[in-house]
Protein backbone atom coordinates (compact mmCIF):
# COMPACT_ATOMS: atom_id res chain seq x y z
CA UNK A 1 0.00 0.00 0.00
CA UNK A 2 1.47 3.33 -1.07
CA UNK A 3 1.88 5.75 1.85
CA UNK A 4 -0.86 8.41 2.14
CA UNK A 5 -0.51 11.41 -0.14
CA UNK A 6 -2.52 14.47 -1.11
CA UNK A 7 -2.33 13.15 -4.69
CA UNK A 8 -4.84 10.50 -5.80
CA UNK A 9 -4.14 8.27 -8.81
CA UNK A 10 -7.28 7.36 -10.80
CA UNK A 11 -7.21 4.52 -13.36
CA UNK A 12 -9.61 3.37 -16.10
CA UNK A 13 -10.55 6.95 -16.95
CA UNK A 14 -12.25 6.47 -20.32
CA UNK A 15 -12.46 9.11 -23.04
CA UNK A 16 -16.09 9.76 -22.09
CA UNK A 17 -15.08 10.85 -18.57
CA UNK A 18 -14.51 14.59 -18.22
CA UNK A 19 -12.51 16.60 -15.73
CA UNK A 20 -15.78 17.77 -14.19
CA UNK A 21 -16.87 14.14 -13.67
CA UNK A 22 -13.72 13.52 -11.62
CA UNK A 23 -14.15 16.76 -9.70
CA UNK A 24 -17.69 15.76 -8.71
CA UNK A 25 -16.42 12.39 -7.48
CA UNK A 26 -13.91 13.93 -5.05
CA UNK A 27 -15.30 17.40 -4.19
CA UNK A 28 -17.42 16.07 -1.30
CA UNK A 29 -14.20 15.22 0.57
CA UNK A 30 -12.48 18.60 0.35
CA UNK A 31 -10.93 21.23 -1.86
CA UNK A 32 -9.25 19.96 -5.04
CA UNK A 33 -6.20 22.09 -5.87
CA UNK A 34 -4.91 20.42 -9.06
CA UNK A 35 -6.09 17.95 -11.67
CA UNK A 36 -4.06 16.45 -14.50
CA UNK A 37 -5.71 14.20 -17.12
CA UNK A 38 -3.35 11.57 -18.57
CA UNK A 39 -5.50 10.80 -21.60
CA UNK A 40 -2.99 8.57 -23.37
CA UNK A 41 -2.96 6.23 -20.35
CA UNK A 42 -6.68 6.52 -19.42
CA UNK A 43 -5.55 7.85 -16.05
CA UNK A 44 -5.71 11.03 -13.98
CA UNK A 45 -3.85 12.59 -11.07
CA UNK A 46 -5.83 14.68 -8.64
CA UNK A 47 -4.45 16.66 -5.70
CA UNK A 48 -6.52 17.37 -2.61
CA UNK A 49 -5.83 20.33 -0.33
CA UNK A 50 -4.48 18.08 2.42
CA UNK A 51 -3.76 14.44 3.21
CA UNK A 52 -6.81 13.88 5.53
CA UNK A 53 -9.13 14.84 2.64
CA UNK A 54 -7.42 12.31 0.37
CA UNK A 55 -7.52 9.64 3.10
CA UNK A 56 -11.24 10.20 3.65
CA UNK A 57 -11.90 9.88 -0.08
CA UNK A 58 -9.97 6.62 -0.44
CA UNK A 59 -11.49 5.15 2.72
CA UNK A 60 -14.98 5.86 1.37
CA UNK A 61 -14.23 4.42 -2.07
CA UNK A 62 -12.67 1.31 -0.55
CA UNK A 63 -16.20 0.36 0.51
CA UNK A 64 -18.13 1.90 -2.39
CA UNK A 65 -17.02 1.19 -5.96
CA UNK A 66 -16.65 4.58 -7.68
CA UNK A 67 -18.35 4.63 -11.08
CA UNK A 68 -18.56 7.43 -13.66
CA UNK A 69 -20.93 7.24 -16.64
CA UNK A 70 -21.32 3.50 -16.09
CA UNK A 71 -17.55 2.84 -15.97
CA UNK A 72 -15.82 1.66 -12.79
CA UNK A 73 -12.75 3.73 -11.94
CA UNK A 74 -10.04 2.64 -9.53
CA UNK A 75 -8.34 4.94 -7.04
CA UNK A 76 -5.20 4.73 -4.92
CA UNK A 77 -2.63 7.05 -3.38
CA UNK A 78 -0.10 8.32 -5.90
CA UNK A 79 3.61 7.91 -5.37
CA UNK A 80 3.78 11.69 -5.86
CA UNK A 81 3.40 13.73 -2.69
CA UNK A 82 2.80 16.91 -4.71
CA UNK A 83 1.81 17.67 -8.31
CA UNK A 84 4.14 20.06 -10.05
CA UNK A 85 2.00 20.36 -13.20
CA UNK A 86 -0.97 22.67 -12.81
CA UNK A 87 -4.32 21.76 -14.27
CA UNK A 88 -4.08 22.97 -17.84
CA UNK A 89 -7.43 24.74 -17.54
CA UNK A 90 -6.50 26.61 -14.39
CA UNK A 91 -5.32 30.19 -14.51
CA UNK A 92 -3.60 29.91 -11.16
CA UNK A 93 0.09 29.70 -10.46
CA UNK A 94 0.15 28.44 -6.89
CA UNK A 95 1.71 30.40 -4.08
CA UNK A 96 3.39 33.32 -5.82
CA UNK A 97 1.66 36.46 -4.45
CA UNK A 98 -0.33 38.57 -6.89
CA UNK A 99 -3.09 41.16 -6.44
CA UNK A 100 -5.43 39.03 -8.60
CA UNK A 101 -6.97 35.90 -7.09
CA UNK A 102 -8.40 32.90 -8.95
CA UNK A 103 -11.33 31.57 -6.91
CA UNK A 104 -13.01 28.22 -7.59
CA UNK A 105 -16.31 27.60 -5.78
CA UNK A 106 -17.32 24.00 -4.96
CA UNK A 107 -20.70 22.63 -3.77
CA UNK A 108 -22.62 25.53 -5.36
CA UNK A 109 -26.18 25.59 -4.03
CA UNK A 110 -26.81 29.34 -4.00
CA UNK A 111 -26.32 31.69 -6.98
CA UNK A 112 -22.91 33.38 -6.74
CA UNK A 113 -23.01 36.91 -8.17
CA UNK A 114 -20.54 39.78 -8.30
CA UNK A 115 -22.35 41.33 -5.32
CA UNK A 116 -21.97 38.17 -3.24
CA UNK A 117 -18.24 37.91 -4.04
CA UNK A 118 -17.67 41.60 -3.33
CA UNK A 119 -19.33 41.22 0.06
CA UNK A 120 -17.08 38.25 0.89
CA UNK A 121 -13.76 39.67 -0.36
CA UNK A 122 -14.03 43.44 0.29
CA UNK A 123 -13.38 43.19 4.08
CA UNK A 124 -9.77 42.33 3.19
CA UNK A 125 -9.11 45.42 1.07
CA UNK A 126 -10.31 47.50 -1.87
CA UNK A 127 -11.64 45.24 -4.63
CA UNK A 128 -11.18 46.90 -8.02
CA UNK A 129 -12.58 44.32 -10.45
CA UNK A 130 -14.43 40.98 -10.46
CA UNK A 131 -15.07 38.61 -13.37
CA UNK A 132 -17.01 35.34 -13.00
CA UNK A 133 -17.04 32.46 -15.48
CA UNK A 134 -17.61 28.73 -15.88
CA UNK A 135 -14.76 26.32 -16.68
CA UNK A 136 -14.24 22.57 -16.39
CA UNK A 137 -13.08 23.00 -12.79
CA UNK A 138 -16.48 24.51 -11.92
CA UNK A 139 -17.74 28.02 -11.18
CA UNK A 140 -14.78 30.41 -10.94
CA UNK A 141 -14.01 34.09 -10.43
CA UNK A 142 -11.05 36.41 -10.87
CA UNK A 143 -10.85 39.09 -8.18
CA UNK A 144 -8.46 42.03 -8.51
CA UNK A 145 -7.44 43.96 -5.39
CA UNK A 146 -5.82 47.39 -5.31
CA UNK A 147 -2.80 46.02 -3.42
CA UNK A 148 -1.07 42.58 -3.40
CA UNK A 149 -1.14 42.45 0.41
CA UNK A 150 -4.95 42.65 0.27
CA UNK A 151 -5.03 39.53 -1.90
CA UNK A 152 -2.61 37.73 0.44
CA UNK A 153 -4.81 38.56 3.43
CA UNK A 154 -7.95 37.35 1.61
CA UNK A 155 -6.31 34.10 0.52
CA UNK A 156 -5.02 33.34 4.02
CA UNK A 157 -8.40 34.06 5.62
CA UNK A 158 -10.80 32.56 3.06
CA UNK A 159 -9.06 29.48 1.65
CA UNK A 160 -11.26 26.43 2.32
CA UNK A 161 -14.06 28.48 3.92
CA UNK A 162 -17.75 28.26 2.95
CA UNK A 163 -19.67 31.33 1.76
CA UNK A 164 -22.89 29.78 3.11
CA UNK A 165 -23.26 27.19 5.84
CA UNK A 166 -22.51 23.78 4.38
CA UNK A 167 -22.00 24.85 0.75
CA UNK A 168 -20.20 27.17 -1.70
CA UNK A 169 -16.68 26.26 -0.55
CA UNK A 170 -13.85 28.58 -1.65
CA UNK A 171 -10.59 27.40 -3.21
CA UNK A 172 -8.44 30.54 -3.46
CA UNK A 173 -5.22 30.72 -5.50
CA UNK A 174 -3.10 33.53 -6.93
CA UNK A 175 -3.72 34.17 -10.61
CA UNK A 176 -0.99 34.61 -13.23
CA UNK A 177 -2.76 37.62 -14.78
CA UNK A 178 -1.41 41.13 -14.35
CA UNK A 179 -4.59 43.13 -15.03
CA UNK A 180 -8.27 42.22 -15.46
CA UNK A 181 -9.99 43.63 -18.52
CA UNK A 182 -13.68 44.33 -17.78
CA UNK A 183 -15.94 45.53 -20.58
CA UNK A 184 -19.34 45.38 -18.88
CA UNK A 185 -20.80 46.04 -15.45
CA UNK A 186 -23.44 43.41 -14.69
CA UNK A 187 -24.10 40.44 -12.41
CA UNK A 188 -21.16 38.49 -13.93
CA UNK A 189 -18.44 41.15 -14.18
CA UNK A 190 -17.79 44.53 -12.58
CA UNK A 191 -15.16 47.26 -12.68
CA UNK A 192 -15.62 49.13 -9.41
CA UNK A 193 -13.17 51.82 -10.58
CA UNK A 194 -15.33 52.62 -13.65
CA UNK A 195 -19.06 52.66 -12.81
CA UNK A 196 -19.94 54.08 -16.23
CA UNK A 197 -19.35 50.86 -18.20
CA UNK A 198 -22.41 49.58 -20.11
CA UNK A 199 -24.32 46.40 -19.30
CA UNK A 200 -23.34 43.40 -21.39
CA UNK A 201 -25.39 42.84 -24.52
CA UNK A 202 -27.50 39.68 -24.29
CA UNK A 203 -25.74 36.63 -25.69
CA UNK A 204 -22.20 37.95 -25.33
CA UNK A 205 -19.63 36.34 -23.10
CA UNK A 206 -17.10 38.21 -20.99
CA UNK A 207 -13.63 38.99 -22.32
CA UNK A 208 -12.61 35.43 -23.17
CA UNK A 209 -12.09 34.28 -19.57
CA UNK A 210 -14.69 31.55 -20.05
CA UNK A 211 -18.37 30.92 -20.49
CA UNK A 212 -20.05 32.81 -17.65
CA UNK A 213 -23.56 32.79 -19.03
CA UNK A 214 -24.55 29.15 -18.71
CA UNK A 215 -24.50 28.50 -15.01
CA UNK A 216 -27.01 31.02 -13.76
CA UNK A 217 -28.90 31.71 -16.96
CA UNK A 218 -32.48 32.81 -16.40
CA UNK A 219 -33.59 31.73 -19.85
CA UNK A 220 -33.33 28.01 -19.12
CA UNK A 221 -35.71 25.39 -20.41
CA UNK A 222 -38.48 23.63 -18.58
CA UNK A 223 -41.60 24.71 -16.73
CA UNK A 224 -39.69 26.44 -13.92
CA UNK A 225 -37.93 28.74 -16.40
CA UNK A 226 -34.47 28.82 -14.84
CA UNK A 227 -31.20 27.19 -15.78
CA UNK A 228 -30.70 25.78 -12.29
CA UNK A 229 -34.22 25.33 -10.89
CA UNK A 230 -32.87 24.08 -7.56
CA UNK A 231 -31.54 27.56 -6.78
CA UNK A 232 -35.00 28.53 -5.54
CA UNK A 233 -34.81 25.46 -3.33
CA UNK A 234 -31.28 26.20 -2.09
CA UNK A 235 -32.19 27.16 1.47
CA UNK A 236 -34.13 23.91 1.88
CA UNK A 237 -31.26 21.84 0.50
CA UNK A 238 -28.72 23.62 2.71
CA UNK A 239 -30.93 23.01 5.77
CA UNK A 240 -31.31 19.32 4.86
CA UNK A 241 -27.54 18.77 4.48
CA UNK A 242 -25.92 21.11 7.03
CA UNK A 243 -22.67 19.15 6.94
CA UNK A 244 -22.43 19.26 3.16
CA UNK A 245 -23.96 17.15 0.42
CA UNK A 246 -23.61 13.34 0.54
CA UNK A 247 -20.53 11.90 -1.25
CA UNK A 248 -21.22 11.66 -4.97
CA UNK A 249 -23.88 14.41 -4.99
CA UNK A 250 -22.62 17.61 -6.63
CA UNK A 251 -25.67 19.90 -6.31
CA UNK A 252 -24.87 21.45 -9.69
CA UNK A 253 -26.85 19.29 -12.14
CA UNK A 254 -29.21 21.32 -14.32
CA UNK A 255 -31.02 18.49 -16.15
CA UNK A 256 -34.49 17.74 -14.77
CA UNK A 257 -35.46 14.77 -16.95
CA UNK A 258 -34.05 11.26 -16.57
CA UNK A 259 -34.41 8.20 -18.79
CA UNK A 260 -35.05 4.86 -17.09
CA UNK A 261 -34.26 1.69 -18.99
CA UNK A 262 -34.34 -2.09 -18.43
CA UNK A 263 -37.83 -1.87 -16.92
CA UNK A 264 -40.09 -4.92 -16.81
CA UNK A 265 -42.79 -3.80 -19.31
CA UNK A 266 -45.25 -6.46 -18.15
CA UNK A 267 -45.35 -5.16 -14.58
CA UNK A 268 -44.49 -1.45 -14.68
CA UNK A 269 -46.78 1.53 -15.17
CA UNK A 270 -46.58 5.29 -14.63
CA UNK A 271 -48.06 5.23 -11.12
CA UNK A 272 -45.58 2.60 -9.93
CA UNK A 273 -42.71 4.67 -11.29
CA UNK A 274 -44.19 7.71 -9.57
CA UNK A 275 -44.27 5.88 -6.23
CA UNK A 276 -40.55 5.05 -6.48
CA UNK A 277 -39.19 8.27 -7.97
CA UNK A 278 -41.27 10.56 -5.75
CA UNK A 279 -39.08 9.51 -2.80
CA UNK A 280 -36.36 11.78 -4.24
CA UNK A 281 -38.39 14.79 -5.37
CA UNK A 282 -41.60 16.07 -6.92
CA UNK A 283 -42.67 14.48 -10.21
CA UNK A 284 -43.74 16.74 -13.07
CA UNK A 285 -44.47 14.19 -15.81
CA UNK A 286 -43.81 10.52 -16.68
CA UNK A 287 -43.90 8.97 -20.14
CA UNK A 288 -43.52 5.28 -21.01
CA UNK A 289 -41.95 5.00 -24.48
CA UNK A 290 -44.14 3.10 -26.96
CA UNK A 291 -41.28 2.20 -29.29
CA UNK A 292 -39.15 1.05 -26.34
CA UNK A 293 -41.52 -0.55 -23.81
CA UNK A 294 -38.72 -1.10 -21.28
CA UNK A 295 -37.86 2.64 -21.30
CA UNK A 296 -39.51 5.62 -19.60
CA UNK A 297 -38.87 9.34 -19.20
CA UNK A 298 -39.33 10.91 -15.75
CA UNK A 299 -39.26 14.68 -15.31
CA UNK A 300 -38.34 15.76 -11.79
CA UNK A 301 -39.13 19.10 -10.16
CA UNK A 302 -35.55 20.37 -10.48
CA UNK A 303 -32.01 19.35 -11.35
CA UNK A 304 -31.00 18.51 -7.78
CA UNK A 305 -33.89 16.04 -7.43
CA UNK A 306 -32.94 14.47 -10.77
CA UNK A 307 -29.38 14.06 -9.48
CA UNK A 308 -30.68 12.27 -6.36
CA UNK A 309 -32.68 9.90 -8.59
CA UNK A 310 -29.68 9.04 -10.77
CA UNK A 311 -27.41 8.65 -7.75
CA UNK A 312 -29.67 6.49 -5.61
CA UNK A 313 -31.68 4.43 -8.15
CA UNK A 314 -29.05 3.50 -10.74
CA UNK A 315 -28.70 -0.28 -10.47
CA UNK A 316 -31.73 -0.83 -8.22
CA UNK A 317 -33.57 -4.13 -8.69
CA UNK A 318 -37.31 -4.04 -9.51
CA UNK A 319 -39.55 -6.81 -10.88
CA UNK A 320 -36.56 -9.01 -11.71
CA UNK A 321 -34.54 -6.44 -13.66
CA UNK A 322 -31.73 -4.03 -12.73
CA UNK A 323 -32.71 -0.44 -13.49
CA UNK A 324 -30.47 1.86 -15.51
CA UNK A 325 -31.08 5.54 -14.73
CA UNK A 326 -29.37 8.35 -16.65
CA UNK A 327 -29.94 11.98 -17.55
CA UNK A 328 -32.06 12.44 -20.66
CA UNK A 329 -31.09 14.61 -23.62
CA UNK A 330 -34.65 16.02 -23.45
CA UNK A 331 -34.91 19.03 -21.09
CA UNK A 332 -38.56 18.26 -20.34
CA UNK A 333 -41.41 15.95 -21.33
CA UNK A 334 -43.92 17.48 -23.75
CA UNK A 335 -47.55 17.07 -22.67
CA UNK A 336 -49.37 14.57 -24.88
CA UNK A 337 -51.77 11.61 -24.86
CA UNK A 338 -49.00 9.22 -23.73
CA UNK A 339 -47.82 11.53 -20.95
CA UNK A 340 -49.03 11.33 -17.35
CA UNK A 341 -48.92 14.72 -15.61
CA UNK A 342 -48.27 14.69 -11.87
CA UNK A 343 -47.39 18.36 -11.41
CA UNK A 344 -50.55 19.02 -9.37
CA UNK A 345 -50.68 15.65 -7.59
CA UNK A 346 -51.22 15.86 -3.85
CA UNK A 347 -49.11 12.68 -3.61
CA UNK A 348 -45.92 14.62 -4.43
CA UNK A 349 -43.96 14.34 -1.19
CA UNK A 350 -41.82 17.50 -1.38
CA UNK A 351 -44.66 20.04 -1.27
CA UNK A 352 -44.32 19.84 2.52
CA UNK A 353 -41.64 18.63 4.95
CA UNK A 354 -39.07 18.94 2.15
CA UNK A 355 -36.09 19.20 4.53
CA UNK A 356 -37.06 15.94 6.26
CA UNK A 357 -37.70 14.19 2.94
CA UNK A 358 -34.29 15.16 1.60
CA UNK A 359 -32.62 13.82 4.74
CA UNK A 360 -34.34 10.46 4.30
CA UNK A 361 -33.18 10.01 0.68
CA UNK A 362 -31.19 6.80 0.25
CA UNK A 363 -30.80 3.83 -2.07
CA UNK A 364 -33.47 1.10 -1.71
CA UNK A 365 -33.16 -0.89 1.51
CA UNK A 366 -34.70 -4.06 2.91
CA UNK A 367 -36.77 -2.02 5.38
CA UNK A 368 -39.78 0.10 4.52
CA UNK A 369 -41.45 2.68 6.76
CA UNK A 370 -45.24 2.97 6.74
CA UNK A 371 -47.10 6.07 7.94
CA UNK A 372 -50.63 7.53 7.74
CA UNK A 373 -51.90 4.21 9.10
CA UNK A 374 -55.34 3.82 10.72
CA UNK A 375 -55.15 4.08 14.51
CA UNK A 376 -56.61 0.60 15.06
CA UNK A 377 -54.39 -1.22 12.55
CA UNK A 378 -52.72 -4.48 13.63
CA UNK A 379 -49.42 -6.07 12.60
CA UNK A 380 -51.38 -8.96 11.12
CA UNK A 381 -53.25 -6.56 8.81
CA UNK A 382 -50.00 -4.94 7.72
CA UNK A 383 -48.41 -8.33 6.96
CA UNK A 384 -51.51 -9.42 4.99
CA UNK A 385 -51.31 -6.20 2.96
CA UNK A 386 -47.60 -6.66 2.14
CA UNK A 387 -46.75 -10.37 2.09
CA UNK A 388 -47.47 -10.97 -1.61
CA UNK A 389 -44.32 -9.01 -2.46
CA UNK A 390 -41.79 -11.15 -0.61
CA UNK A 391 -40.68 -12.83 2.59
CA UNK A 392 -41.31 -10.60 5.60
CA UNK A 393 -38.58 -11.11 8.20
CA UNK A 394 -40.04 -8.82 10.86
CA UNK A 395 -42.50 -6.04 11.61
CA UNK A 396 -42.80 -3.37 14.26
CA UNK A 397 -45.87 -1.25 14.96
CA UNK A 398 -45.31 1.93 16.98
CA UNK A 399 -46.78 5.34 17.70
CA UNK A 400 -45.10 8.71 17.13
CA UNK A 401 -46.73 12.07 17.89
CA UNK A 402 -49.98 10.24 18.43
CA UNK A 403 -49.94 8.61 14.97
CA UNK A 404 -49.53 4.92 14.14
CA UNK A 405 -46.48 3.98 12.06
CA UNK A 406 -44.78 0.70 11.19
CA UNK A 407 -41.53 -0.84 9.99
CA UNK A 408 -41.56 -3.89 7.71
CA UNK A 409 -38.32 -5.78 7.08
CA UNK A 410 -38.11 -7.89 3.91
CA UNK A 411 -35.58 -10.54 2.96
CA UNK A 412 -33.94 -8.29 0.35
CA UNK A 413 -34.04 -4.81 -1.20
CA UNK A 414 -35.90 -5.92 -4.34
CA UNK A 415 -38.85 -7.25 -2.35
CA UNK A 416 -39.03 -4.06 -0.29
CA UNK A 417 -38.85 -1.96 -3.47
CA UNK A 418 -41.69 -3.94 -5.05
CA UNK A 419 -43.83 -3.51 -1.94
CA UNK A 420 -43.19 0.24 -1.99
CA UNK A 421 -44.02 0.77 -5.68
CA UNK A 422 -47.15 -1.39 -5.47
CA UNK A 423 -48.55 -0.38 -2.08
CA UNK A 424 -47.60 3.28 -1.58
CA UNK A 425 -50.78 5.42 -1.68
CA UNK A 426 -53.05 2.37 -1.42
CA UNK A 427 -55.89 2.03 1.08
CA UNK A 428 -55.47 0.06 4.30
CA UNK A 429 -58.34 0.09 6.74
CA UNK A 430 -59.78 3.18 5.05
CA UNK A 431 -56.53 5.18 5.22
CA UNK A 432 -54.27 6.06 2.27
CA UNK A 433 -50.89 4.85 3.50
CA UNK A 434 -47.49 6.38 2.77
CA UNK A 435 -44.36 4.24 2.30
CA UNK A 436 -40.67 5.13 2.13
CA UNK A 437 -37.37 3.33 2.63
CA UNK A 438 -35.96 3.21 6.14
CA UNK A 439 -32.23 3.49 6.78
CA UNK A 440 -32.52 1.40 9.97
CA UNK A 441 -30.70 -1.93 9.75
CA UNK A 442 -32.78 -3.92 12.22
CA UNK A 443 -36.15 -3.80 13.92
Amino acid sequence: MTEPSKVIHVRNVGHEISENDLLQLFQPFGVITKLVMLRAKNQALLQMQDIPSAVNALQFYSNVQPSIRGRNVYVQFSSHQELTTMDQNSQGRGDEPNRILLVTIHHVLYPITVEVLHQVFSPHGIVEKIVTFQKSAGFQALIQYQLPQNAVSARNSLQGRNIYDGCCQLDVQFSNLDELQVNYNNERSRDFTNPNLPSEQKGKSPQGYGDAGGMYSLQGSGPRGVGFPQMGNAATIAAAFPGGLPPGISGTNDRCTVIVSNLNPDRIDEDKLFNLFSIYGNIVRIKLLRNKPDHALVQMGDGFQAELVVHFLKGAMLFGTRLEVNYSKHPNIITGPDTHDYSNSNLNRFNRNAVKNYRYCCSPTKMIHLSSLPQDVTEEEIVAHMEEHGTIVGTKLFEMNGKKQALVLFENEEQATEALVCKHATSLGGSIIRISFSQLQNI
